[in-house]
């Protein structure tokens, strides 16, 4: 059964796009989730459903170091280095599931809140013209240009 969908397929390309890592898949509407499966068992451990796909695979990532401990195979080995962590095998599937959706939420409200700053600033990296300086609240409105060159000139 291993030859089928794998390879050279048409849809391989596809497939790549919408996991870009392991333990997370899209959902339809633009949202990406998370879950692994238990050790041993046909039952599931979900981890969330995250805005960003880093933030799933970060809680993938959580649940299967803890599951498997240092020789899991993660999406960011690098963030785990020098990582010290208590009794890895101890653990129940809802502590599991806690201590993932924490770092899916806390890495997805990082995400976020950087996407949220990136786009105030248009690509080209000036800003409009009515954030280059803030009027004076206490004054009267001045009428404005009439030939609107304020931008143009850098609103002097």
């Amino acid at each position: 059964m291993e030859g089928r969908g794998g390879g050279g397929g048409g849809d391989g390309g596809k497939r790549k796009s919408e996991r870009p890592y392991k333990g997370i898949r899209m959902r339809k509407w633009g949202k990406w989730v998370a879950e692994i499966r238990e050790p041993n068992k046909r039952s599931r451990i979900w981890l969330g459903s995250y805005s960003s796909p880093v933030a799933a695979a970060r809680a993938y990532d959580t649940a299967v170091y803890y599951l498997r401990g240092p020789s899991a195979r993660l999406n960011f080995p690098e963030l785990w280095v020098g990582e010290s962590v208590g009794n890895l095998h101890d653990l129940s599937a809802a502590s599991i599931r806690k201590k993932a959706i924490e770092v899916g939420a806390r890495v997805d409200a990082v995400e976020t809140s950087v996407n949220v700053h990136d786009h105030h600033t248009p690509p080209s990296g000036f800003k409009p013209c009515w954030f280059q300086e803030k009027p004076d609240l206490n004054k009267t409105p001045e009428p404005e240009d009439p030939d609107g060159d304020d931008c143009v000139n850098g609103g002097i």
